[in-house]
């Protein structure tokens, strides 16, 4: 029998990309979404892309705090596990709205797990992010750093994070995997799924790809004096094929039985500057990206990239692809769907 596995926010960036990998590694997938900042298109998508799998998957539009529609879903079908990507992820917006991102991130988890716990279901893979780390004073990052949030959105990160290990602890029947994502770019090599946000993006790339389509006028490169080789801060990208890879090793893992809550780094290892993706971004697209100089930006950090050794050794994973291919990847999503999902009247 196929394992079946319940995927929250399946529809969004990392979730569609990561669900279409299940599929075709011969998974049985349930998507719940709200589709709050994603869109069904992706999962039709999805669908077709998956060939015959695609017949393996049903998508429920449901919001994570709806506990009735969630026991729903949960009697009819028995999952082996669940990935949990569901959640609201713009740091910006998080500052201004914490009472949002507090109700949404966490109560939606919290309900989540209630239901999972009183169906069985105790195996779960969780989408964290690098912005767990703060500002690190060191880099690489190993899964062994302090932890700090300097925005709501991150707290929620965190606070998920101590949950999933409280519950562990107090039920070692429970087997979790928290996944720290570092930062995910390009899109799937066929071009028909990819990285859609809604309003102004909040991230470097999908921006940049906006400016390439005609979308945006300019680049704003927050903080051009910070100790690196060009002045502008460092990253660690990641092609999202390769994270959603991330997350079929962590639900091989889990089958290990001295699992309990374990934290892995999902990232290439390596640090990119701003300029370099720029100017990777500009090789691929042969477009011109303007940029306006500015001064830095509360919050962030100067360097952040993953000690990734940890997940290439237990989950016998490792980034395959480089700064090109995700600029290629991205720009082929960019240039075959400029207005994302949408069309250039929707409100993109």
């Amino acid at each position: 029998m196929a394992k079946s596995i319940l995927v929250t926010g399946g529809a969004g960036y990392i979730g569609s990309h990561t669900v279409l990998q299940l599929l075709l590694g011969g998974y049985s997938i349930v998507v719940v979404d709200n589709l709050d900042n994603s869109s069904d298109i992706a999962l039709k998508r999805v669908k077709e892309l998956a060939g015959d799998f695609g017949k393996n998957l049903v998508f429920h539009q449901v919001d994570l705090r709806d506990k009735p529609a969630l026991e729903k879903i949960f009697a009819r079908t028995k999952f082996d596990a669940v990935i949990h990507f569901a959640g609201l992820k713009a740091v910006g917006e998080s500052v201004q709205k914490p009472l949002l991102y507090f109700n949404n991130n966490l109560t939606g988890t919290i309900t989540l797990l209630e239901v999972m716990a009183s169906h069985g279901c105790k195996q779960l893979v969780f989408s964290s992010s690098a912005t767990v780390y703060g500002c690190p004073k060191e880099v690489p990052c190993t899964e062994e750093f302090p932890l700090s949030a300097a925005s709501p959105y991150g707290r929620t990160k965190l606070f998920i994070e101590g949950i999933c290990c409280d519950i562990y602890r107090s039920d070692s029947e429970w087997k979790i995997i928290l996944l720290r994502y570092f930062n995910p770019v390009g899109a799937h090599p066929s071009g028909h799924i990819g990285e859609d946000p809604r309003g102004i993006p909040n991230n470097l790339m999908p921006y940049v790809q906006q400016i390439a389509v005609g979308r945006r006028p300019h680049l704003t490169v927050y903080g051009t004096d910070y100790s690196t080789k060009d002045g502008t801060g460092v990253r660690d990208y990641i092609h999202v094929v390769d994270l959603a890879d991330g997350h079929i090793a962590a639900l091989c893992k889990l089958s290990d039985a001295n699992i309990g809550c374990e934290v892995y780094n999902l990232g290439t290892g390596k640090g990119t500057s701003v300029l370099e993706m720029v100017a990777a971004f500009e090789k691929a697209s042969r477009k011109k990206i303007p940029l306006v100089m500015a001064a830095r930006r509360p919050g962030d950090a100067e360097i952040v990239y993953a000690a990734t050794e940890k997940a290439e050794r237990e989950l016998n994973w490792k980034a395959k692809y480089g700064i090109d291919e995700m600029c290629r990847d991205q720009w082929n999503w960019a240039g075959k769907n400029p207005y994302g999902y949408g069309s250039s009247d929707s409100t993109n």
